[in-house]
């Protein structure tokens, strides 16, 4: 779905971000581990959005788009389609800046998404997954509201781009940077942060082998659309197609995609889980990887890694 202008963001955008964001977003923490640098034989920066507001990077996309809504769009409202993490953050910062905010979510959302987003004071409208970007295409037509596109929003792309400007501020360069890929939100604001504070900084996006449409229209530099909606664990990351905004921008300023395995992902997700101690969700695990496990031989010492959220159903446990 894209909106009726399309506006491409440039580094530039991110920079305005930044300032916009500042007091707002949380500051994520970088960690570092021994036994993670041993493992890889570099030296690993996970820069940690699960300590974002919301769990999760999206937070920065949402607020950066909805502040500069004019007042009579914060009258009508906002709405997206989002199996979560975006849905949490539209929430929030719909909440923050007084505007009505409905999301059209999947009806196999996890519930500790639709929970928190609901719990943010957001309307959620459930719909078969293949159905929400027409969904909410409707409501944009009969209601008035104005559409926050989870990844095709230049504004969204600028916000998220600042998770990797505040991980270049604390750490310097870096030679390599891992970003888990589902619309190309995350991915197209990192490369953008990248040109703008590291231009040496080679950006790698990573999707799940079985969706890994992405990676298919970085190459092509056309979309490329999967016939359904993936069932990989990483469940934000299941998409069926990039957006306009993002294909243009990654096809400028990233250099690289690879995927990796439903296996791969199951087994970096229990290494960070066990032995770095830190709860992130199975879309955060893909970025890390391929640099764990090995599958990605590019040359670099020094790799960020964006670990994009931290939002995972805990019920089973208990």
């Amino acid at each position: 779905m894209i909106e009726s202008e399309m506006i491409v963001p440039t580094p530039d955008a991110v920079a305005g971000a930044v300032g916009r964001l500042a007091g707002v977003v949380n500051r994520t923490p970088v960690v570092t581990s021994r036994t993670l640098n041993a493992q890889c034989g570099r030296q690993v920066f996970l820069k940690c959005e699960n300590f974002q507001r919301v769990g999760a990077f999206k937070f920065r996309g949402a607020y950066n788009a909805i502040s500069q809504l004019t007042p009579q769009q914060r009258v009508r409202g906002v709405v997206t389609h989002s199996s979560g993490n975006h849905a949490q953050g539209v929430a929030l910062a719909a909440k923050l800046w007084g505007v009505p905010a409905f999301i059209v979510m999947p009806d196999d959302a996890p519930a500790v998404k639709r929970a928190a987003t609901t719990g943010y004071g957001a309307t959620i409208i459930s719909c078969p997954a293949a159905e929400r970007e027409e969904r909410s295409a409707a409501l944009v037509r009969e209601q008035g509201y104005t559409l926050i596109h989870p990844y095709d929003n230049e504004h969204v792309i600028a916000g998220q781009g600042t998770a990797a400007w505040e991980l270049f501020e604390e750490v310097g360069e870096l030679d390599l940077l891992f970003v888990p890929v589902g619309g190309g939100g995350l991915i197209s604001g990192t490369a953008l942060a990248a040109a703008a504070r590291c231009s040496g900084c080679r950006v790698v996006g990573v999707e799940p082998e079985i969706a890994a449409d992405a990676n298919r229209s970085f190459r092509s530099g056309v979309i490329e659309t999967l016939p359904t909606v993936p069932d990989t664990i990483a469940d934000g990351l299941r998409t069926r197609f990039i957006g306009q905004r993002n294909l243009a921008v990654m096809r400028q300023y990233v250099a690289d995609m690879t995927t990796v395995s439903e296996a791969a992902i199951r087994e970096t997700l229990y290494f960070v889980w066990q032995r770095l101690k830190l709860v992130i969700e199975p879309s955060a695990a893909v970025a890390l990887a391929p640099i764990l496990l090995g599958t990605y031989q590019g040359a670099g010492e020094r790799v960020g890694v964006i670990l994009s959220g931290g939002n995972v159903e805990v019920d089973g446990l208990f």
